[in-house]
């Protein structure tokens, strides 16, 4: 979807109306779906986060309402927003904490400032959560009533959907399935957080091209060499590009590391058991689309087999997810969504409660 949107007219669209916007450290992704999930427009800006949280907000605002505009109607006819942002967080209260994508936006009311500069309800959520609602809702899991997303890339963002909800948690640090621990030796690997023997310090992005750093040192014969000679860094992409071409070592990293992402699976299978867990992420190996990414699934798919107990093991389907760059602000937008019917169907039940005691 991200490379290849498509938009449906105001005419085709069914009300209500809403608006998902995704916060990134770089660029942010706004638009205007329908009720059945459908963007009627599409508009990004860049974050431009050195200027602070409260200039932050006004971009987003701003960015909100030209997504309303482009999709031709009034901001009064929008009945929600949904912010998804990168943690640390406290969502009940609308507050980012002390977010890394976000150096500097340190306890920061940004869900009441957006909706105080938009003039909309704000539904707040993590990133990784609303993009696991958004393939939930109309993505690889639409069919399902519980799902496990992995985003895989710099670090590794999770989010968890069960019976429609989002799990939170009660400190909202929730679906932090990047930091559970896969390795409690003396020896486990450091994460980008500064601890030990987390998931994301063996399949994050940093932590896979440490790993082929370290191989080449021992004097591994591989094509990556002399991309390294000719002055190149060595990247997911250029090690992507190296295994779909053959090269042995490339290969054995990637597949590593899905054996690593499959015993971080195995844990969410028996703790969650979800009916369908899938990946995304910039780090996915072409997916589907090469051998690579193929192999990667199959192998994910194979470790899970060998550990996880027989029925999970056999009926959780495990995929890559299929909304891409625009899980996000899709799935922010079904989650500002989801607050809205549920605020309605309260209302109603309240409604019909004071008739019955009149």
């Amino acid at each position: 979807m991200t490379n290849h949107r498509s938009f449906i007219t105001l005419a085709d669209a069914r009300g209500p109306l809403f608006v998902g916007a995704d916060l990134g450290g770089t660029n942010i992704k706004v638009g205007v779906v329908d009720d059945l999930g459908r963007p009627l427009s599409w508009h990004t800006v860049r974050t431009e986060a050195q200027t602070g949280p409260a200039d932050g907000a006004r971009r987003i605002a701003l960015a909100v309402l030209k997504a309303i505009e482009l999709a031709g109607v009034q901001p009064s006819e929008i009945a929600g927003v949904g912010l998804g942002s990168p943690g640390t967080m406290d969502i009940p209260s609308g507050m980012l904490l002390d977010p890394p994508n976000l150096p500097g936006w340190i306890n920061f009311p940004l869900r009441d400032r957006v909706s105080e500069q938009c003039g909309l309800p704000v539904t707040f959520a993590n990133d990784a959560g609303a993009a696991a609602y958004g393939e939930f809702w109309i993505g690889s899991g639409r069919d399902v009533n519980s799902l496990v997303l992995f985003t895989l890339g710099t670090g590794i963002g999770c989010g968890i959907i069960v019976d429609g909800m989002s799990i939170d948690g009660e400190h909202s640090h929730g679906a932090e399935c990047g930091h559970m621990i896969i390795d409690c030796s003396d020896g486990a690997r450091m994460c980008q957080c500064g601890r030990t023997g987390h998931l994301e310090a063996y399949t994050g992005a940093n932590a896979v091209m440490k790993r082929t750093l370290e191989a080449l040192a021992t004097g591994h014969s591989s094509s990556l060499q002399a991309r390294r000679s000719r002055g190149e860094t060595i990247t997911p992409l250029v090690l992507s590009q190296e295994a779909e071409a053959g090269d042995e070592l490339a290969a054995t990293i990637i597949l590593e590391t899905a054996k690593y992402l499959g015993v971080g699976v195995v844990s969410l299978l028996h703790t969650i058991d979800p009916a369908i867990v899938v990946i995304g992420g910039a780090m996915t190996w072409g997916g589907h689309d090469t051998a690579t990414g193929r192999a990667f699934l199959q192998a994910v798919r194979d470790e899970v087999r060998l550990r996880a107990f027989p029925t999970p093991a056999a009926q959780t389907r495990i995929d890559y997810a299929s909304l891409g760059g625009d899980a996000g602000y899709l799935g922010a937008a079904g989650l500002a969504r989801s607050a809205h019917h549920k605020a309605a169907g309260n209302s109603a039940v309240g409604q019909a409660v004071s008739a019955e005691a009149s």
